[in-house]
């Protein structure tokens, strides 16, 4: 499960330093060559609690194995395009693969360990690997780029995949035989959901391009809204909700998952400023960019291990809240760097900072989100937490990098508009955890619904 996440988690950022070289094969300008990010992040998290509901309804086995395989077959699909055209589309059936497959490993895992150690132990360790593929992805892709061309930053996942399809095969157990009256999936739904971050992010993308028209950015924007209105009427009516109503009961979930959102938000701001930082403004090449950001990479790894032990010394809520406030100081790190012209070594402690926000705030956010799951349940609240984390993700980048990137919007530093505006996104998020009840158990939920 593990090798799986650490894979899908490096395509997330493995192109941002591969962009260039991409643009190049491809005669393409960099408008063009945001989509190939954006298309596989909103895909995926928006595609996630239609994962994570076909989980539930056809096994946790089956769909595993299901999205690894696409998710695979498209990763040599974007190794092998010989049009930008079809990495785009590449890239979105990796998204699509992404989200099939992990919720459903992420639901095996939560049950095969009983809530307390055990969990926060194995849930540290899923985070860690994630976060350690998230920030290698920037290292692989500068040294791959470098050494083997572009293409091999897919290619080079597909044999890790088959082993985790041979591993899979083997190691989780079967599933329960499908219900021949199991109810339909909403497609309508999840096309929506897709839908709605989608658009949005076309309209704040296109809003910093000059000479872009009003009427794009207005009804790109006015998409977004409408597709996100038609998505809680489809949600009251539908006999099969995607995302059922009741799951809004758990306050807890509820408000962990708004956190997660507005965290990572930050977070993949962070990865971003890191890239434009050290290529864009200090002029360092893709693998010294990649090599410079390897602090990061080893700090996470030690915040994750530590995490175990303070989730149950110090609980979760306290975990998020060190967390976010880790992030903010990042934040302020990033924008005094960028403000004093320093150099790349300057950018370290921010590193640290971020490393510490995603091991404590992320790790204490996946326990409560799925705090309280059943057999029944678990698919759908994992697939719940992934697309928070990755839609916040997503438009966390478009609003801060987005905005903060546009000069066509302002003439201000933009680090200092982009951590400007996540560290609002992060004030918010703390208040949320701040008033988040305290998680009730599977037992106690069971108790309330008899």
């Amino acid at each position: 499960m593990s090798m799986l996440q650490f894979f899908v988690a490096v395509d997330v950022t493995v192109v941002n330093i591969a962009l260039p070289s991409i643009g190049a094969d491809f005669d393409v300008d960099g408008h063009a060559l945001t989509w190939v990010v954006v298309g596989y992040t909103v895909t995926g998290g928006g595609l996630l609690m239609l994962g994570g509901r076909l989980s539930d309804l056809l096994g946790r086995r089956r769909v595993l194995l299901l999205g690894t395989a696409l998710f695979g077959t498209a990763s040599l699909l974007a190794g092998l395009a010989p049009t930008f055209a079809l990495l785009v589309v590449a890239r979105l059936l990796q998204g699509a693969g992404e989200a099939v497959a992990l919720p459903a490993a992420m639901a095996t895992i939560v049950l095969m360990f009983p809530e307390g150690s055990r969990r926060s132990r194995a849930l540290s360790v899923w985070a860690a690997v994630a976060s350690c593929g998230l920030v290698l992805g920037f290292v692989l892709s500068g040294i791959i780029t470098a050494h083997l061309g572009w293409r091999w930053i897919f290619l080079i996942s597909v044999p890790f995949v088959l082993i985790v399809l041979l591993a899979a095969a083997f190691l989780v157990a079967g599933d329960r035989p499908v219900a021949k009256d199991a109810p339909p999936l909403d497609l309508h739904g999840a096309l929506l959901l897709t839908a709605c971050p989608l658009l949005f992010t076309f309209g704040v993308v296109e809003a910093g391009e000059p000479g872009t028209p009003v009427w794009v950015v207005l009804g790109a924007l006015a998409g977004a809204v409408a597709a996100g209105v038609r998505f809680v009427r489809v949600e009251a009516r539908s006999r099969n909700p995607l995302l059922p109503l009741c799951f809004f009961a758990n306050r807890t979930r509820v408000a962990a998952n708004l956190a997660t959102m507005l965290l990572s938000g930050a977070l993949s701001t962070s990865f971003l400023l890191f890239t434009f930082y050290l290529q864009d403004r200090l002029g360092i090449g893709p693998l010294g960019a990649g090599l410079t950001m390897l602090p990061l990479a080893l700090s996470l790894i030690v915040f994750s291990m530590l995490m175990p032990r303070l989730l149950g010394r110090w609980g979760a809520r306290a975990c998020v809240l060190a967390g976010i406030g880790f992030t903010a100081s990042a934040m302020a790190a990033i924008a005094l760097a960028s403000a004093q012209q320093a150099g790349g070594m300057a950018m370290i402690p921010a590193m640290l900072l971020i490393a510490a926000g995603m091991g404590f705030g992320i790790v204490g956010l996946q326990y409560l989100a799925v705090s309280g799951v059943t057999e029944d349940d678990a698919g759908a609240a994992s697939g719940v937490q992934r697309a928070t984390d990755q839609l916040g993700g997503a438009t966390g980048v478009a609003v801060c990098v987005g905005i903060g990137f546009a000069p066509s919007l302002h003439s201000l530093d933009p680090f200092l508009v982009a951590t400007l505006l996540a560290a609002v996104g992060l004030v918010t998020g703390a208040v949320v955890a701040w008033r988040m009840p305290a998680p009730a158990s599977a037992a106690d939920l069971e108790e309330q619904a008899g």
